[in-house]
């Protein structure tokens, strides 16, 4: 017996000895480490009923709640919370069904009782919705047909209904008992609870500056290298500027203008750049009552044929935009993609302001003028201390040597959309953030000259009648015929000028291995790719690969 314990000893060691001998050390990435994150402002209240008068709380709200439907990378509405959703016959009822497998991170299910009490505060006149958010969902009836099914009926048939439930959900669970008044002011709106992909350590960032988000394991379910996100949030872009020079953070949020060429000399920065869902336009006040010189096609032609897009970007945006054509951005499922009919062209510039009425110009005169002596004088509306007066700025310079004379109407922002809806302007420089639906009827329809955002006063019959058409079916095919009408007309008569589409810079340090990221539409697409994010390597030791010829 001790001789056979013996052999098994030996035969032991050396199968030991065989295996050390064929072992190799292999560099792999080490998991751990906090990814810092460098932001200009503050949050106020991390809750997506409340998150819209500050980008802040935006971001943090993308990253952190659902809602029942989301856009895809093709700009169509898909389920998110939701399973599925169907309109009745009569275009008056949606119908959404609950995912059976959606939990907030405490837990807790997600049911038809938590978007019924979610919606259902944006009705409540004690709660501060926007008036806009306030009046659609007051128009509505909540019901909850069992826990997994909510239904919505309608006053008649809205199609871009549906764009309204992409807002994230809050849990009612923890909010029994609360006043509207109450759930403004909870706890919950430091430290929520979601279902999105990360979720809030604690509100101990109200003291620190410092907030941690934890990846929510129900979320990534393939696992994360690192430990946490880190929002630090700073005064001004100065600050964040000198933060990272200092390497206190791995990534700078939104690279602005203002430190982009600073931040671009270091050595171990990396710049990711893409389009963001935002455009500058100008609008012309055609209305006429208004008497404004551009209510004159001839003259809004040839403005528009005398302003090179790309110069105003290279000059007011440092050359972070891409130029623009239409009311859609190119994501939207309506974009149509068309020659600019109004692309830079000074010959034709000349010609057009030459066939309006102010065309004259004086031998060593610089503004035109027309029959009655009346100079060529334009008030140009941007809101001050923005990105919008260098572009107010840029445009004026390029119309002077049209023989127009610009005035600069710089105003806060208050008094800014105060002179948009008194129409004191007659060009203004307007920054657009689209909803993800393609109905513009608020913007441009005849009705929202009076009732709505169409500060330009543009009053084409059969541009309404397709707005008003469009959102009152549900049939796709019929909706894009009529957006395609309507972008007809809005390029042939010209109401506006869209000059841009804005860009996105995110900075992020080398020091961060297997960073990959592509459009950026909403802030948590920068960390679809995190789980392979990591900080540094380490040595394993591993059985080394056979390599015996077979």
């Amino acid at each position: 017996l001790l001789a056979v314990v013996c052999l098994s000893l030996v035969l032991s060691l050396l199968s030991f000895q065989v295996q050390t001998a064929n072992l190799c050390t292999q560099t792999v990435p080490a998991s751990g480490g906090i990814f810092v994150e460098g932001v200009v402002g503050l949050p106020r209240q991390i809750n997506p009923l409340l998150s819209d008068p500050n980008p802040v709380d935006q971001e943090l709200v993308s990253l952190i709640f659902d809602g029942l439907t989301r856009y895809d990378a093709t700009g169509r509405l898909v389920p998110n919370l939701a399973e599925s959703w169907q309109v009745s016959d009569d275009g008056l009822t949606v119908q959404f069904t609950l995912r059976d497998d959606a939990h907030w991170q405490d837990g807790e299910p997600v049911t038809a009782a938590d978007v019924a009490f979610s919606y259902g505060l944006l009705q409540d006149e004690a709660f501060p919705a926007p008036a806009n958010v306030r009046a659609l969902w007051q128009a509505v009836t909540i019901r909850t047909d069992s826990d997994w099914i909510v239904a919505f009926d309608l006053p008649s048939a809205y199609a871009p209904f549906l764009e309204t439930t992409t807002r994230g959900l809050i849990p009612a669970h923890l909010f029994d008992g609360m006043s509207p008044a109450q759930v403004v002011t909870a706890a919950f709106n430091q430290a929520p609870v979601g279902t999105g992909p990360f979720m809030v350590e604690d509100a101990s960032w109200t003291r620190t500056g410092r907030l941690h988000l934890l990846p929510n394991p129900s979320y990534w379910q393939q696992g994360i290298q690192l430990d946490a996100l880190e929002f630090r949030f700073f005064a001004n872009e100065e600050a964040l500027l000198a933060a990272y020079q200092a390497g206190e953070l791995q990534a700078i949020n939104r690279v602005y203008p203002a430190i982009l060429a600073e931040l671009a000399a270091s050595p171990d920065v990396r710049l990711f750049t893409t389009t963001q869902p935002r455009f500058t336009e100008i609008i012309f006040n055609v209305w006429p009552d208004a008497g404004s010189p551009v209510a004159e096609f001839e003259l809004r032609a040839g403005l528009a044929y005398g302003l090179d897009r790309q110069q105003v970007i290279d000059e007011a945006m440092m050359g972070q935009a891409f130029p623009l054509d239409g009311p859609y951005l190119p994501t939207s499922w309506a974009y149509r993609s068309v020659p600019a009919p109004f692309s830079h062209q000074p010959v034709s510039a000349t010609v057009s302001l030459n066939e309006s009425s102010y065309n004259i110009l004086p031998d060593g005169a610089a503004t035109r003028q027309n029959e009655a002596g009346a100079p060529l004088q334009l008030r140009l509306l941007f809101i001050a201390d923005s990105e919008q007066a260098a572009v107010a700025a840029a445009i004026a310079r390029q119309w002077e040597t049209l023989g127009v004379q610009v005035e600069p109407l710089g105003l806060a922002r208050d008094e800014y959309h105060q002179a948009l809806v008194d129409r004191a302007f007659d060009v203004a420089v307007v920054t657009v953030t689209p909803a993800g639906d393609p109905d513009l009827y608020d913007f441009w329809s005849q009705e929202a000259i009076i009732r709505g955002q169409n500060y330009s006063g543009w009053n084409n019959r059969r541009a309404s009648e397709a707005l008003e058409t469009a959102r009152q079916t549900w049939d796709p095919a019929v909706r894009a015929e009529e957006y395609d009408r309507f972008q007809r007309l809005f390029a042939s008569e010209l109401p506006a000028l869209t000059l841009f589409q804005h860009s996105y810079t995110y900075a992020i340090s080398a020091g961060v291995n297997e960073v990959s990221i592509g459009r950026i539409d909403s802030p948590r697409e920068r960390y679809e790719t995190m789980p392979q994010w990591f900080f540094l390597y380490r040595d394993v030791t591993v059985i080394c690969p056979d390599e015996t010829p077979g």
